[in-house]
């Protein structure tokens, strides 16, 4: 389960988020393109790929070939922003949301790389390299989909939707229902449950690209906490970046500093402060490979410690 204290904290961002509603529209077209291509370029560079931040916005806003790279890394730029737009489309108009649309999102990212798979379920055995889990039979994919939906349809308004999307990336990546793209598309599906309620999507970094396998490991070991954990700070972030972009005169306590200046805030060096980032104890956006936080994390973690919370 994602933690009292985070949860508390996306829920409360959340909430804030809320009260600026309706967003500038601007602001939030802005947001959305930063986060399409972010999203876009981290989800598939866990996957392998090779192309840049600014080469994935090459290749999707101005249809330019990158030397050195192959033909399906730039189908998996072109497919994966096609599949954001899907998912856009959905939270627009309101779509039911069954198990075609998981297909559908399936059926984005493998176009043109693999058509005969493409929105199909696998039919047959596969194995998952350094994961201490075996995939279902194919045999078994269309019974346990049909049980994912099953659960998904009961469980989306008992559970708070941060868990709830952490419950679903992990039912589906354990399912493994495709031969290839299982990841993206549980990312994909995912953020469209989040942006359906009210929530920006949520980016696992490249960066962070070995812990986040780690604690699917851990998950498949009986340990799903630190999964869950690490999915509410990712949804935890995008909340900070969205609250400190559309709130234009940020008071100084909540604009971002790095580790080193948020020192003079507290009594921790900036190593402790980099393992209570990493764990997700404060408030915290890591920038390309820098840790980012605010006077008012630091503050409230230290309230926490006074509170005995």
């Amino acid at each position: 389960m994602i933690s009292k204290n985070l949860l508390e904290s996306i829920i409360g961002k959340k909430k804030e988020l809320d009260l600026h509603r309706p967003l500038n529209k601007s602001i939030v077209k802005k947001l959305e393109e930063e986060f399409s291509i972010a999203w876009t370029y981290n989800s598939n560079a866990i996957e392998g790929n090779t192309l840049s931040l600014q080469e994935t916005e090459m290749v999707i806003n101005s249809g330019i070939t990158i030397g050195g790279k192959t033909v399906n890394e730039h189908l998996e730029a072109i497919n994966h922003k096609k599949g954001i737009d899907f998912i856009k489309s959905i939270v627009l108009k309101k779509e039911p949301i069954t198990d075609k649309t998981i297909k559908t999102l399936h059926k984005y990212i493998l176009n043109s790389i693999d058509d005969n798979s493409a929105g199909q379920y696998r039919r047959e055995n596969v194995r998952i390299i350094g994961a201490h889990h075996i995939p279902p039979q194919a045999l078994k994919i269309q019974r346990l989909m049909d049980e994912f939906m099953e659960w998904f349809y009961r469980d989306e308004y008992i559970e708070t939707i941060p868990q709830f999307v952490s419950d679903i990336h992990y039912k589906l990546v354990m399912i493994h229902p495709f031969i290839d793209g299982n990841g993206r598309v549980a990312r994909l599906f995912m953020n469209l449950i989040l942006m359906k309620h009210g929530y920006p999507p949520a980016i696992i970094l490249k960066v962070d690209r070995k812990r986040y396998y780690r604690v699917l490991n851990e998950a498949n070991l009986g340990n799903k906490d630190p999964f869950d954990n690490f999915i509410g700070r990712s949804i935890e972030r995008s909340l900070i970046i969205y609250l400190n972009t559309i709130e234009p005169n940020q008071k100084e306590e909540r604009m971002f500093i790095d580790l080193k200046e948020a020192t003079k805030h507290c009594d921790y060096s900036q190593e402790y402060l980099s393992l209570l980032a990493r764990k997700g104890k404060i408030a915290a956006v890591k920038i390309n490979r820098n840790w980012m936080t605010t006077k008012e994390a630091i503050e409230e973690y230290i309230d926490s410690l006074k509170l005995g919370t």
